[in-house]
């Protein structure tokens, strides 16, 4: 499994994922780890600070939900759940990311199995 350490394309892949819909940590790590069948890794260490800081920017917004266990008393209180969603400035930077990484990926695409060997000087 590979860490993901490289925070443009980390948060590329958090704001695709809450462009999607709301969602709290630990299932955007699921998601993520799904979606790439097990290649990204978004640990905690990466993924909160990262969360925090789109946050300060304006990027996502958040919201706690009390999540009770089945069979708790009603005056009981629960563990709490942090959602995130994206905003529409995250949405906007998110439109941008996705240009930039295309355009960078074309980039280096023509230089990635453009001439046969043999036809090299």
């Amino acid at each position: 499994m590979a860490l993901f350490d490289k925070s443009d394309s980390a948060q590329l892949v958090v704001l695709s994922l809450l462009a999607e819909g709301a969602s709290y940590g630990y299932q955007l790590t699921k998601d993520a780890a799904t979606r790439s069948s097990g290649t990204l890794r978004l640990t905690p260490g990466v993924l909160y600070p990262m969360l925090k800081s789109l946050e300060t920017e304006g990027l996502i917004t958040s919201s706690w939900e009390e999540i009770k266990a089945q069979g708790s008393a009603e005056d009981g209180t629960g563990r709490r759940r942090k959602w995130y969603r994206i905003s529409p400035k995250g949405r906007k930077r998110l439109e941008q990311r996705i240009a930039a990484h295309r355009a960078y990926t074309a980039l280096i695409d023509t230089f990635l199995g453009g001439r046969p060997q043999e036809e090299r000087p």
